[in-house]
């Protein structure tokens, strides 16, 4: 068997791992599957994200189907999302692409440290879930749509650069956003917002990426052969799992892998 064929077993088994811990908790994809392909495989940091955001792409569009099918998607707000998040990630791109060509250890060394810190910030809105919503519920800007409509733009052109840098954001940051800004939405509206959302602008990051040469395509297609059964069976399992126990387990894990990047 040759090394190619190795790393492609090694790869999918990575996915399906990946997968099965976003089925059993709702996120952890891009919280996991960069820092795996970082810290694990040595994969180049701006690769790794570009990989990634494209297999997040394919992937939630397949759970925003079902979320539309299941009518929990503001599609307005997916709109106003998309109106900050996308003209960021390209300025985004624009800012990786020129560091990709002038100075590649340059751009590893910074995606490392910013992937660190987004993986902390993503262990502390796990952490911190109940508070968050509670100070929503004080702050709730839905009686002012103007501010509200600001507000929005504004944090979801930050989640398009976080996102773009890094691949990381799309899930735990996103949703924790949008309960600050809408927490008189149900959460599962939220949540299928969140994962429209995702689409396009993973998508558009990911295309970014590709265009810059920062995307392993047959790296891609393990990734995506072992994380589908993955969250499939992840799903199966999750209502049959403590919610909380996973979460704090999932929320130790990033804070570990996150301060690992950061201290290099």
């Amino acid at each position: 068997m040759s090394p190619f064929a190795h790393f492609g077993i090694a790869y999918a088994v990575s996915g399906f791992l990946v997968g099965f811990v976003v089925g059993l908790t709702g996120t952890g994809g891009g919280s996991l599957m960069t820092p795996v392909l970082v810290l694990v495989f040595g994969v180049h940091p701006a690769t790794a994200v570009g990989t990634d955001l494209l297999y997040a792409a394919i992937t939630k569009a397949c759970g925003a189907a079902v979320h539309h099918i299941g009518d929990t998607v503001a599609w307005r707000l997916v709109g106003l999302l998309a109106l900050g998040s996308l003209p960021a990630s390209l300025l985004t791109l624009l800012v990786l692409g020129r560091l990709h060509v002038e100075n590649r250890e340059l751009l590893s060394n910074v995606l490392s440290h910013i992937l660190g810190a987004a993986l902390l910030l993503t262990t502390l809105s796990l952490f911190l879930r109940r508070n968050i919503i509670a100070l929503a519920h004080r702050l709730s800007l839905h009686r002012r749509p103007r501010a509200e409509a600001a507000a929005t733009i504004l944090l979801s052109a930050l989640l398009g650069a976080l996102v773009s840098a890094t691949s990381v954001g799309a899930g735990a940051i996103g949703v924790t956003a949008m309960v600050l800004l809408y927490p008189h939405f149900p959460i599962k509206r939220i949540v299928g917002t969140d994962v429209a959302h995702a689409v396009p602008l993973t998508l558009t990051a990911g295309i970014g990426h590709l265009a810059i040469g920062t995307v392993n395509l047959s790296l891609l297609v393990s990734l995506l052969l072992g994380s589908l059964p993955g969250i499939a069976l992840g799903s199966w399992i999750a209502p049959r799992a403590p919610e909380r126990a996973l979460r704090v387990f999932l929320a130790i894990m990033l804070a570990l892998v996150g301060a690992r990047l950061v201290i290099g």
